[in-house]
């Protein structure tokens, strides 16, 4: 099985005695409480999933991966993994000690072992990471909006937070486990934040035909304003799984963490995180990770030409449709048919249908699918 990113999957979830004994020290420590999308970074972490980062990012990192989008050993590595904090509040706390952090319920998560406190400029970090500073970006806002001081340092997990989705939840550990009992030798990796329509049904079949499984790995976290509901998500995939896929040959687990927004970047993270739960390929769509104008079509492609080390292949897919002609799915390079035996696979026409109450032409999405998402009174975040 491919090797995780950087040789060695990384395990900081406290069992046994360990968890007992950090659970003792705890109320002794000085307390941390960090939100939804902290909390799972820090699970990430912890569980492999954002392998080799054993913690929070040090200075020498962080700025390494800003400037040359590499950790400071020279492993690919593009979005900063940061914990962010007042000054008041990183001046209380001492370096070289422990510290509690807790979810916003009072919860205890993980142990931070802080070993430095460092500043950094927020406006130089938004245009390293997301190419701009416009405000209207959701990536630089959250940016814009953090705290002025950074903790690093390797974190202990103490309990995995439960979630309403926690029977769609693996870790890279039971993933790779799962995979080699199935016999799996190559597997794709497919990230999703949206509902599936038949374009989606069309890069995922290609790809599995070259491999010998396909990981549909949905992210569930905070997302921008419009996107579809976590809920909704695995419920219309649930129903594609069902009635279109050969169950032998699929997995679906979810992945816990908030969608930056960063294109390019964020293409090269979504393949790290990939290869980390065993994933050998990746599909990397048009536009993938972007949000507006922000990127041009194929940046995400072109990226992967700075990375010949990054250790999972990409699939590259351009633009594809339905055509009428053919009566099936085709790209560029297969069709030879014009624009007007077209139909285009926009997620803002199938939204619109949907709002309506309308089911989609059956070119553009399963009826199944449909009828999922129109099970939901509001199916978009707001």
């Amino acid at each position: 099985m491919i090797q995780p990113h950087g040789g060695k999957l990384i395990d900081r979830l406290l069992t046994g005695g360990k968890r007992d004994e950090a659970l003792a020290r705890a109320p002794k420590l000085p307390r941390l409480v960090i939100d939804s999308e902290l909390v799972s970074d820090v699970e990430n972490i912890a569980t492999g999933v954002y392998s080799p980062l054993e913690g929070f990012m040090g200075s020498g990192d962080f700025r390494s991966v800003l400037a040359g989008m590499r950790l400071r050993n020279d492993l690919p590595w593009t979005i900063p993994i940061v914990l962010d904090v007042d000054r008041e509040t990183a001046g209380r706390l001492a370096t070289s000690g422990e510290v509690l952090l807790t979810d916003e319920t009072g919860r205890p998560v993980a142990i931070l072992h802080l070993v430095e406190k460092y500043e950094y400029d927020r406006g130089e970090t938004a245009e390293k990471v997301f190419g701009t500073r416009d405000p209207a970006h959701p990536g630089v806002a959250k940016v814009m909006g953090m705290k002025d001081v950074l903790l690093a340092g390797p974190v202990d997990l103490i309990d995995v937070t439960p979630t309403p989705f926690d029977r769609y939840k693996l870790c890279p550990k039971e993933t790779r486990v799962l995979f080699g009992a199935r016999g799996w030798r190559t597997v794709v990796g497919f990230q999703t934040r949206n509902t599936p329509h038949i374009g989606h049904e069309y890069v995922q079949k290609t790809a599995l035909a070259y491999t010998d499984g396909l990981f549909i790995n949905p992210v569930i976290g905070r997302k921008k304003k419009g996107d579809f509901k976590d809920e909704v998500i695995l419920a219309s995939y649930e129903e594609l799984i069902r009635h279109y896929y050969v169950k032998e040959r699929t997995v679906m687990a979810i992945l816990q963490m908030e969608m930056r927004y960063a294109g390019p970047r964020e293409a090269i993270h979504h393949a790290v995180i990939r290869k980390n739960f065993g994933c050998t390929h990746i599909i990397i769509g048009r536009d993938h990770a972007g949000v507006g104008s922000y990127y041009a079509p194929f940046a995400a492609h072109d990226i992967f030409e700075e990375f010949p080390d990054l250790g999972i292949v990409p699939l590259f897919f351009r633009s594809f449709s339905y055509c009428r002609k053919c009566g099936s799915v085709v790209n560029e390079k297969v069709c030879p048919h014009p624009p007007a035996d077209h139909i285009q696979f926009s997620g803002t026409k199938i939204r619109d249908l949907l709002v309506k109450g309308e089911v989609p032409a059956a070119e553009l999405i399963r009826a199944e699918v449909a009828r999922s998402i129109m099970r939901f009174k509001d199916p978009f975040n707001e």
